[in-house]
């Protein structure tokens, strides 16, 4: 007997950043590296055990740079079941890039650390700050990806055609209002009021029946102590509707590429 499909796969996924981005661009500004610094500090180990708790496993996007200095706290989240992804080497936004080499050898470098530190290749890939150049998907394609979590043009997977022709990458697509960070680092606005927007666009899509949920949070954002609790929540809800499965970005691709 064929197994039944999920009514809704949800994603809770992470950039686990740390300071990578202000060590590239504000290395002199102690303050501004502290924020980052709250992810491997606290938040890390705040999310997991949240994870742990409602036998959630999910997917951590990793700058290498982000690997590199906190060796054990990636590894500790591959011991406790989730997916480690490519999320740059320190955050760069690749549309800022000087050359199309230095793109290539970003992808390289950070693909070569996470496999060195978690012992496996990553199979997937979210651009920082979601900026692709023309030649970013040529560099997906080069480097053995096999699902994307960086664009915005449809609220469902689907493969990635680059001039005519499938790449056989599949997009995890993303949106900016169900990402922790502008919603509460820029507006600045309480759990109470994120619950809200983000309850309300899951129960429509549901609604809707489109099969897929992805939210892009940070441990250093969604790891304070209110906004964990506000997930948590969020996590309780949504698992009262029937059908619905919680997914690493790695497992729902695995079952994208078999139907």
């Amino acid at each position: 007997m064929a197994k039944r499909l999920p009514r809704c796969t949800v994603l809770l996924t992470f950039d686990y950043d740390a300071e990578s981005r202000e060590a590239l661009v504000a290395s002199q500004r102690p303050v501004k590296l502290s924020k980052g610094q709250f992810g491997p500090r606290v938040g890390v180990s705040r999310i997991l055990g949240l994870l742990d708790r409602h036998g959630i496993k999910s997917t951590f996007f990793v700058p290498g740079w982000t690997a590199e200095k906190y060796p054990e706290s990636v590894k500790e989240i591959v011991r406790r079941g989730h997916e480690v992804a490519a999320h740059g080497y320190m955050h760069e936004n690749l549309s800022e890039l000087k050359s199309p080499e230095e793109e290539i050898e970003i992808f390289r470098k950070s693909v070569e650390i996470l496999e060195r530190v978690v012992g496996r290749r990553p199979v997937g890939y979210r651009a920082p700050h979601w900026e692709f150049t023309p030649r970013t998907i040529t560099n997906l394609v080069r480097f053995g990806f096999r699902y994307d979590s960086s664009l915005m043009n449809d609220e469902k997977p689907y493969l990635i055609v680059d001039e005519g022709k499938s790449t056989g990458i599949l997009e995890l697509p993303v949106e900016w209002f169900l990402d922790d960070w502008p919603i509460f680092e820029i507006e600045r606005r309480p759990p109470s009021e994120v619950f809200n927007i983000w309850i309300q666009e899951f129960e429509a899509i549901y609604a809707e029946k489109v099969p897929y949920f992805l939210l892009t949070m940070h441990p250093q954002c969604i790891g304070r102590a209110s906004r964990s609790k506000m997930l948590e929540t969020l996590i309780r809800t949504i698992r009262k509707k029937r059908g619905v499965v919680f997914s690493r970005c790695v497992d729902l691709t695995d079952r994208f590429e078999k139907q």
